[in-house]
C-alpha cells in the first residue's frame, strides 16, 4: 500500500484556504457603530423578555388577588390552592371580567366571577323616564350555589372564577361558564340565547366532580333579586309586584302585596314579577322544596325610590350519580299575556286576570275584543269604544233594574198605607206587603238581581285594565301613559292616601258617579221601606251618594288612567241610558195600569213565596199565643 504524504501542493492549498477564510472574517467584522447598535438591540431584547415575564406574573397575581385578596408569589399561590382546593385551577387562570352577548331583544352581561348574569337589558322598552329597562344591573341580583367539598371546605360559586366560552351558530348564541378542577373536571353554567325569544335555555351540570363535591351535605341554590322601579306611580307598581310560582301538576299561586316567608314543595317555576316585567326561573326537574321571601322596600311612597321589593329563593339541589344535572330556562321579558301564553308553560298565570268567571270573561271576551280594537285604532279610543259596546250589551239589565224601581215607586202609597194600618203588627204588615208585591209583579229583589249580573263584568274590567300591557306608555288626550296616572297639576305637598298630584280622569269619573248615583239613589230613597229597629235606608243611601265619589277620587288618583277613563265613560253612558229609559221608554201611567190589571188576576205563588208565607203565618200564630199567655 502506498503511504500518503503531505506534499508541497497540499501545504500551499491549506495556506490559501486559511488566508481566504481569514480575509472573509476580517471583511465581515462589524464597525464600532454596528457593535454599538447590536449591544443596544441586545439590551432591548433583554428588557422586553423581562417585561413579558412580569406581565405573566401579574396575570397570576391578579387572579389570586381576587380570590384571596393578597399579592401572590410562589408561596402565596400554594396558600391559594390550599384555600380553594381543586378549584384553584380556575382561579389562577381566570380574570375578573364580564362577558357580553346580545340578541335582537336582550343585551346580557355575565360576570366571570360567579358565572351568573350581572346585567339584563330589555332592548325594546324604556321606563317612565325614558331610560332603558334593566331587570338586572349594578348588583341588584345574585345567583349562587353553596356546597361542601370532600376535603371539608364550604364554597360559594359567586366567589369563584368561571372560564367563559362564547359560540354563535346563526341566530343562537351559547355562553358556557366553567368552574374547572381540570380540563375534564368542572361545574358548568350553560346559557343558550336565541333571537326573537325572551326565554333562554339554562343548564347546570357537573362533570367528574363526584370525588370533589360532598354529597352528604346540602347543596343550595340561592337566587336573590331586588326589583327596579319602572313606573311613575310607586304604589301602583308595587301593588302588582310579587312572587308567582307553579306546583308540579299545574296549580299556580302567588304571594300578593304582603311580605312573604314561605316554604313550597314540588315547584316547576318561580317568577319575580315587577308589574309589567318578570324574571322567571323554570326547571324540567321540579324542585322538591323551595323557601321564598318577599319584602317591601318602599318605606315612604312620597319619596323617590330605586327599588320596589326584594325577592329571595333558596332551593336545595340533588345529586344524580354524584353529579349535578338540571335542565332549566330563564325568562327575562314583559309580563304580557300573549307573550307568556305562547310558551305553553302556564306562565300566563303571571298576569292577574281574576279567578273563576272573572278570568274567563277577561281571557275569552275582553282581551280578544280589546286586541282587535287596538289593532286599528289608538288604545284610548279603543277603551271608549269597548266601554260603549259593553254598556249597550248591559243596557237591558239597566232597563230591568229601572223598571223594578218604577214599579216600587208606583206601589209606594199602597205600601205606606199597609204599614200604617198594621203599625202595631209588623208581621202582618210584612205578609200584606209581600202579597201586594206578588200580585203586582213588583219586588225589591227584582232590582237587585240585574245589579248582581253586572258585578262579574265590573270586577273583570277592574282586573283587566291594570294588567293590559298594551296600555303601557300609550297616550290619550292629556294622559301621557294610560297604564299610569295622568297629571294635570302637581301639589306642593303630599295628601295621605291621595298623593302629591291631581289626576283629571279620576276627578271626572267621580263627578259622573255622583250624578249617576243621584239619579238611581233618588229613586231608591223614595221606594225604600222603613222598619222599626232598622237603619234609616234613605239616610244611608244619601251618605253613599257622597261617599262613593270621594272614595273613587282618592282610590284611583294613583291608579292607571286607562281604568279611570273606563269608569268615566261607563258612568257617563249609564246616565244617558237612564235618562232615555226614564223619559222616553218607561210610562208610569201605563205601568200603573198594568199593575192594577195584574192585581185583579189570580197570581200563582212560587214555592219560595208559599214557604215564606207559611213561615210568617206560623210566626204570627206563635206571637198571638205568647200574647194570650201573658194576659
Amino acid at each position: 500500500m502506498e503511504e500518503k504524504k503531505l506534499d508541497i501542493n497540499s501545504i500551499i492549498g491549506f495556506v490559501l484556504i486559511f488566508g481566504i477564510l481569514a480575509y472573509m472574517l476580517w471583511q465581515n467584522q462589524p464597525t464600532p457603530e454596528e457593535l454599538e447598535a447590536q449591544e443596544k438591540a441586545k439590551q432591548e431584547q433583554i428588557q422586553a423578555e423581562q417585561k413579558a415575564n412580569q406581565q405573566d406574573q401579574t396575570k397570576v397575581t391578579t387572579a389570586a388577588d381576587y380570590a384571596i385578596g393578597a399579592e401572590v408569589d410562589s408561596m402565596q399561590q400554594i396558600a391559594l390552592k390550599n384555600k380553594l382546593g381543586a378549584f384553584a385551577y380556575s382561579a389562577l387562570k381566570a380574570s375578573d371580567e364580564e362577558t357580553f352577548v346580545e340578541s335582537d331583544l336582550l343585551a346580557l352581561k355575565f360576570n366571570n366571577k360567579g358565572g351568573y348574569l350581572s346585567e339584563v337589558k330589555l332592548k325594546e322598552f324604556v321606563d317612565f323616564r325614558d331610560n332603558p329597562i334593566y331587570l338586572i344591573k349594578d348588583n341588584n341580583a345574585s345567583f349562587n350555589i353553596n356546597f361542601g367539598t370532600t376535603d371539608s371546605r364550604i364554597l360559594n360559586t359567586q366567589d369563584l372564577y368561571f372560564e367563559p366560552t362564547v359560540t354563535k351558530n346563526g341566530d343562537i348564541t351559547v355562553v358556557s361558564m366553567k368552574l374547572k378542577v381540570s380540563e375534564s373536571k368542572f361545574l358548568e353554567y350553560r346559557y343558550e340565547l336565541k333571537d326573537g325569544d325572551y326565554m333562554m335555555d339554562f343548564t347546570i351540570r357537573s362533570q367528574g366532580l363526584s370525588d370533589v363535591i360532598n354529597g352528604s351535605q346540602e347543596i343550595n341554590l340561592d337566587w336573590n333579586q331586588k326589583g327596579y322601579r319602572h313606573a311613575k306611580s310607586i304604589s301602583y307598581e308595587n301593588r302588582y309586584t310579587d312572587i308567582h310560582y307553579e306546583y308540579e301538576g299545574g296549580k299556580d299561586d302567588y304571594t300578593g302585596m304582603r311580605d312573604a316567608d314561605e316554604t313550597l314543595e314540588d315547584v316547576t317555576w318561580i317568577g319575580y314579577k315587577q308589574h309589567f316585567f318578570s324574571s322567571i326561573l323554570l326547571t324540567d326537574t321540579p324542585f322538591k322544596t323551595t323557601h321564598i321571601t318577599s319584602k317591601n322596600l318602599v318605606e315612604d311612597e312620597a319619596v323617590d325610590t330605586i327599588y320596589t321589593k326584594q325577592f329571595t329563593s333558596k332551593i336545595p339541589l340533588e345529586l344524580k350519580g354524584g353529579e349535578l344535572n338540571y335542565n332549566m330556562d330563564w325568562y327575562y321579558g314583559p309580563s304580557e299575556f300573549k307573550t307568556l301564553n305562547a310558551y305553553d308553560r302556564n306562565l300566563d298565570e303571571m298576569v292577574p286576570l281574576g279567578w273563576g268567571i272573572f278570568g274567563w270573561i277577561n281571557r275569552y271576551l275582553f282581551m280578544p275584543l280589546f286586541s282587535f280594537l287596538g289593532s286599528f285604532m289608538p288604545y284610548g279610543i279603543a277603551i271608549v269604544v269597548m266601554t260603549i259596546l259593553v254598556k249597550i250589551c248591559l243596557s237591558f239589565v239597566q232597563y230591568k233594574q229601572f223598571l223594578s224601581q218604577a214599579k216600587m215607586k208606583i206601589l209606594k202609597p199602597e205600601l205606606d198605607a199597609i204599614r200604617e194600618k198594621y203599625k202595631d203588627n209588623k208581621m202582618k204588615a210584612q205578609q200584606e206587603t209581600m202579597a201586594l208585591q206578588t200580585k203586582a209583579g213588583a219586588s225589591p229583589l227584582a232590582g237587585c238581581i240585574p245589579a248582581l249580573i253586572q258585578l262579574p263584568v265590573f270586577y273583570a274590567l277592574f282586573q283587566f285594565f291594570p294588567s293590559a300591557f298594551q296600555l303601557r306608555q300609550e297616550s290619550f288626550l292629556w294622559a301621557e301613559d294610560l297604564s299610569s296616572y295622568d297629571t294635570v297639576a302637581n301639589l306642593p305637598f303630599n295628601i295621605p292616601f291621595y298623593g302629591d298630584h291631581v289626576s283629571l280622569f279620576p276627578l271626572l269619573a267621580s263627578i259622573a258617579i255622583f250624578f249617576y248615583m243621584r239619579l238611581t239613589t233618588g229613586q231608591n230613597v223614595q221606594t225604600a221601606p222603613q222598619q222599626e229597629g232598622m237603619p234609616d235606608m234613605a239616610k244611608m243611601m244619601k251618605y253613599m251618594m257622597y261617599f262613593s265619589p270621594i272614595m273613587m277620587l282618592f282610590f284611583f288618583n294613583n291608579y292607571a288612567s286607562g281604568l279611570s277613563l273606563y269608569y268615566f265613560i261607563s258612568n257617563l253612558i249609564s246616565i244617558g241610558i237612564i235618562l232615555v229609559i226614564k223619559n222616553y221608554i218607561l210610562d208610569e201611567d201605563k205601568i200603573h195600569a198594568q199593575i192594577q190589571e195584574k192585581k185583579k188576576k189570580p197570581k200563582k205563588e212560587s214555592r219560595f213565596q208559599a214557604k215564606m208565607k207559611e213561615m210568617m203565618e206560623q210566626a204570627e200564630k206563635q206571637k198571638q199565643a205568647q200574647q194570650k199567655r201573658k194576659k
